[in-house]
């Protein structure tokens, strides 16, 4: 069961819904304009902001799709609860279908939190919602939600490995940003 809803979650997180949507009611390839990724951001780039925030829903829903049913399958196993987190969260990152080329990850971490620590979720998008906001720039709000819902998820009762959960994640986008963070140094990070 714990290795099937892993491959369950992997799947579920490997639905590249920026290609898909952006393709379907834009008639673009995200993965050929723009910074080329396949995420939210990238996707309100090319295809406007109302498909950028469609597919922002669909990739959190897919991370708590996927432990959702963890929880409701198999309640009390958080180390399983957290397993299928990750695997959802690398599946949206390296995804099959895309020849292992996605996106970064932060909207299905959001949505994989919203299931496991809802209160770390809410703080991480309310920083990433006043970053974004004042600054225009999501990567510095991607990151620095990440570090708040990664600093309550400490704080909060509940199993272990759900903050432990939240450290791999954390560490997991900023690998992803890396490009990002190299231009936020040199003042030459996309604006959105």
């Amino acid at each position: 069961m714990t290795f099937a809803l892993a491959a369950l979650g992997y799947l579920l997180g490997s639905i590249p819904f920026g290609v898909i949507v952006a393709r379907r009611f834009a008639g673009k390839d995200v993965r050929a304009e723009g910074s080329g990724n396949i995420g939210a951001t990238n996707v309100a780039r090319v295809a406007g902001k109302r498909l950028g925030a469609v597919v922002l829903v669909l990739d959190a829903l897919k991370g708590a799709l996927a432990v959702g049913l963890a929880v409701w399958l198999l309640p009390g196993q958080a180390l399983v609860h957290a397993g299928v987190a990750l695997a959802a969260f690398l599946g949206h990152v390296f995804p099959v279908w895309l020849k292992f080329k996605g996106g970064k990850g932060v909207a299905t971490a959001a949505g994989v939190l919203a299931v496991l620590l809802p209160w770390a979720a809410l703080a991480g998008f309310v920083v990433w919602a006043a970053i974004v906001g004042l600054f225009r720039v999501s990567s510095i709000g991607s990151l620095a939600g990440g570090v708040a819902a990664l600093a309550l998820a400490f704080l909060l009762p509940g199993p272990p490995e759900y903050p432990w959960l939240v450290v791999l994640l954390v560490l997991a986008m900023i690998a992803t940003h890396r490009e990002n963070i190299g231009r936020i140094i040199r003042s030459r990070e996309h604006r959105v």
